[in-house]
């Protein structure tokens, strides 16, 4: 399992997130079947919002909603501070005309905006911060939007490591963000160790680094400590044959008697997680029914 690792420095200015995605990034890839290119930037859409949750409190959750001009439209990650996550692009397949430079991720989103949703328990509404994307780089436009939207400056590095066929070998980052009150002596420090070390995630795990050692090449010469964070990175889409149900209710009367009449079975698949859903003739009568009795009210 992939577990969310925490840390502060000790004065408490700096705090960290940072966690080793491997697993759920090769689960996301096997359950849509994705490419090399969206599993790219829908992995580390998903790391950046599950490291952002973290700092969150039980139950509270972050959704990023990507919407760029490039080829793949948008992307949508969302994360709960329990560590449950789940992410959705139109285009899984999506694949570039040709791969001469590599699986590079950054043209296939293009501009546009990111919108930050958080959800608390007790709130009707989440709370939604917009920002204009100044990059094709999603790790990039979640440290403007941290700036932008709560005055708060960041690194952010998410990094995914795919082999020669596009399989996701290693996955993982780092949010660090910098809080208010902060001795510049520090943020200085941290720039310095940014440029001197110039850290690459899917490097210190593919050379078999630890979590800790995705942290240590920013803190270098800052003392920081580890915090309890009991929660592992899990997979999880809140799907049911209910919702799905609810889903079809969309098509109106005329066009489930049709396809009771043609006696269709119809397969629906959640998109977020690739579950498919059976309906019988029974079961589309009854929706229908559903329906019917509810526009007579």
């Amino acid at each position: 399992m992939s577990k969310i690792h925490r840390f502060s420095s000790n004065d408490f200015t700096i705090r960290i997130a940072a966690v080793d995605a491997t697993e759920v990034i090769q689960e996301l890839q096997t359950l849509q079947k994705m490419f090399p290119i969206p599993v790219i930037g829908v992995g580390q859409a998903m790391i950046g919002a599950v490291l952002l949750a973290s700092q969150l409190k039980d139950d509270q959750q972050v959704g990023l909603l990507f919407r760029g001009n490039g080829s793949i439209k948008s992307i949508y990650a969302e994360a709960n501070f329990n560590g449950h996550v789940r992410a959705y692009t139109p285009y899984p397949q999506y694949e570039p005309p040709h791969y001469h430079d590599g699986f590079k991720f950054k043209d296939a989103l293009g501009r546009g905006t990111l919108t930050v949703a958080r959800h608390q328990p007790f709130q009707k509404q989440p709370f939604h911060g917009t920002v204009e994307m100044i990059s094709g780089e999603i790790a990039e436009n979640i440290a403007h939007y941290l700036h932008q939207s709560h005055q708060i400056r960041s690194v952010v590095a998410l990094g995914i490591y795919l082999d020669e066929y596009g399989k996701v070998q290693k996955a993982g980052g780092i949010v660090l963000e910098i809080m208010p009150g902060v001795d510049e002596l520090v943020v200085d420090k941290i720039q310095a160790n940014v440029e001197k070390n110039q850290p690459s995630i899917s490097q210190i795990l593919k050379d078999g680094g630890r979590v800790i050692d995705l942290v240590k090449p920013y803190m270098e010469g800052i003392d920081f400590t580890e915090l309890d964070h009991p929660y592992d990175v899990k997979y999880f889409c809140p799907c049911t044959k209910d919702r799905v149900s609810a889903a079809l209710e969309v098509l109106g009367e005329a066009d489930l008697q049709d396809m009771i009449e043609k006696e269709e079975q119809p397969e629906i698949t959640c998109q977020m997680c690739g579950k498919p859903y059976h309906f019988n003739v029974d079961e589309i009568k009854e929706i229908r029914e559903r329906i019917h009795r509810n526009s007579m009210h």
